[in-house]
């Protein structure tokens, strides 16, 4: 999808490629409508994993 020159400077949803006004409204979005896709915070190792010091 192309966007026209005019909202390049927009914020997009990288998940729905929605355009926004802001970054703030972009995460607003994003909490409420992928908070599934995002919870990557409580994510532990696989087992398997190697950690680089």
């Amino acid at each position: 999808m192309v966007l026209p020159l005019v909202d390049e400077h927009r914020p997009k949803c990288y998940m729905c490629h929605e355009g926004f006004k802001n970054v703030e409204d972009l995460r607003e979005h994003q909490e409420k409508e992928h908070k599934l896709e995002l919870q990557e915070k409580n994510k532990e190792p696989a087992p398997g994993d190697v950690t680089v010091f």
